[in-house]
């Protein structure tokens, strides 16, 4: 059952992109990475986050993991180079990133991959979206979330290094760079905590996944 969102006192209905330049905080990472922080980026999400809820074809997914197969503990969607987004919002999102990165990344944001985490049950575990280019080549990852915060951590690949937290909702972006796919790890852990749903919206380059 997904839990009761509550949406935030700060946010309007109208929708609005606030600047990026200038305004997005860089963390230089360890082995050539980088993550970019950019709080409120989206004016309006909560709006956003219900149409989303309703309109986006939500699947559940099962995936083989050791012996068996298990349920895979959130909702996603997946859209392709090409494809229509599904609201307008995240067409000029996405417009919008590639304006900010294009000298840096060199290539426009091809796909789009949304995920709904229901709850606090609702997760993905460590990892880095190394199948494709990302496992050997520099890329970005841009993130935006929707809806109640949780909590994405960040650590070194291998160990030898401490955890980032970073608490995203609400029209938050945070941007991975550089070598982090490859050199970092990246989670949604669970939570017991009593939190509302999430959804993340998930831009890449063309292969990269």
């Amino acid at each position: 059952m997904t839990a009761v969102f509550q949406g935030s006192l700060l946010d309007g209905d109208d929708l609005t992109l606030e600047p990026l330049a200038g305004t997005v905080a860089r963390t230089e990472l360890r082995h050539g990475a980088w993550v970019d922080l950019r709080r409120g980026w989206l004016r309006g999400a909560d709006a956003l986050f219900a149409r989303l809820m309703e309109d986006v074809p939500w699947r559940a997914e099962r995936r083989s993991m050791y012996d068996r197969v298990v349920d895979v503990p959130r909702l996603l969607s997946f859209y392709e180079e090409g494809e229509s987004l599904p609201d307008p919002a995240l067409e000029a999102a996405r417009r919008a990133l590639d304006r900010h990165y294009a000298a840096e990344l060199g290539e426009p944001f091809a796909t789009a991959g949304l995920c709904l985490y229901r709850d606090g049950r609702d997760s993905v575990a460590w990892h880095g979206d190394t199948v494709g280019r990302g496992s050997t080549q520099d890329t970005m990852v841009a993130i935006l979330s929707l809806g109640s915060p949780r909590a994405l951590l960040l650590r070194p690949r291998g160990g030898g290094g401490g955890t980032l937290r970073h608490e995203l909702g609400h029209g938050d972006l945070l941007v991975m760079g550089g070598s982090c796919q490859r050199t970092w790890e990246h989670a949604v852990p669970k939570t017991a905590r009593p939190v509302g749903p999430r959804i993340s919206i998930q831009y890449r380059p063309r292969g990269v996944r």
